[in-house]
């Protein structure tokens, strides 16, 4: 398969899965998210989450890269605010070719192509939709590709995989789909694996969508990891200034989750506003990219 890269030494595949840790962590995000005001302790936190100070500490390590402490500071509003400094100039930065580190654009290295608007009206009509459910640092995800590249990136929530693949399915209500786990793992061993994140082996992604929301994800695609914008600053950037609330209906309706970040698009307070997937989902994803950004 081409465009999605070396898939050796698969880090996240180890013995126990990392959904087994996010399980543990969403709940502690839960937590922290309702009372991140009064900086709740790690014994706080421990207590919470029925475990000891000495778990909730390595648990993140390993999960995120962060110590505990590092992470309540990552998800609280403060951050968010920080995270939007000159949110502007980050999406008229231009591609940079051998851009490196941390913060640097298309931080997954991705490669993008629309359907033509005739594709995307007929429903997805004549596409091959290979789907499969495997681990990711934020739970259980559903990844959706065809030939041409990956389509969807969702997540299942209570174990209910019936409803994230009904999920996918209303977007392309008309093509067909087939259980493919060994043609999706590729991807999803790509996507959620930072060594794989690599320049010369770029992820194919297909982008279907209208026009506009094509334009609105593709300007998803040029916010740095470890950076946020708001839904008028991609409004203004695509030359919509009063679009805002049309540009949020966009970024709801992306199909590919993580990869297309639009948990990092924040309200104009720095507040996180709605996630398709939750947001306490959103909070863990920018948490995490904090870790990669620190490491």
């Amino acid at each position: 398969m081409t465009g999605i890269g070396d898939v050796a030494a698969p880090n996240l595949w180890r013995e126990e899965p990392p959904c087994a840790d996010y399980e543990r962590v969403r709940s502690i995000v839960s937590f922290i998210s309702e009372r991140w005001r009064g900086q709740p302790s790690i014994e706080d936190i421990a207590e919470h989450a029925g475990m000891s100070p000495t778990h909730v500490h390595h648990l993140f390590r390993r999960w995120c890269g962060l110590t505990p402490k590092d992470f309540l500071a990552a998800i609280t509003l403060d951050n968010a605010r920080a995270l939007l400094a000159d949110s502007a100039s980050v999406l008229d930065t231009s591609y940079e070719v051998g851009l490196s580190g941390p913060g640097r654009l298309h931080d997954l290295f991705v490669a993008h192509e629309a359907m033509t608007p005739g594709e995307y009206k007929a429903g997805g009509a004549g596409l091959d939709m290979a789907y499969g459910f495997h681990p990711s640092p934020f739970g259980e995800a559903i990844i959706v590709a065809t030939e041409r590249g990956l389509a969807g990136v969702g997540f299942v929530d209570g174990g209910d995989r019936d409803h994230a693949l009904a999920d996918m399915r209303r977007r392309w209500p008309r093509a067909s789909y087939r259980e493919d786990g060994s043609f999706t793992e590729p991807y999803a061993r790509r996507i959620f694996e930072p060594e794989l994140w690599r320049h010369e082996t770029p992820l194919r992604v297909v982008l279907i969508g209208t026009d506009f929301e094509i334009r609105v994800w593709e300007t998803l695609l040029r916010i740095p990891l470890g950076r946020a914008t708001t839904y008028s600053g991609i409004a203004n950037h695509i030359g919509r200034p009063s679009a805002a609330r049309a540009v949020g209906a966009a970024v709801g309706k992306n199909p590919i989750s993580f990869v297309v970040p639009c948990h990092r698009v924040l309200g104009r307070s720095g507040q996180l506003t709605g996630y398709h997937w939750g947001l306490t989902r959103k909070q863990a994803m920018l948490g995490w990219e904090r870790g990669r950004v620190a490491n």
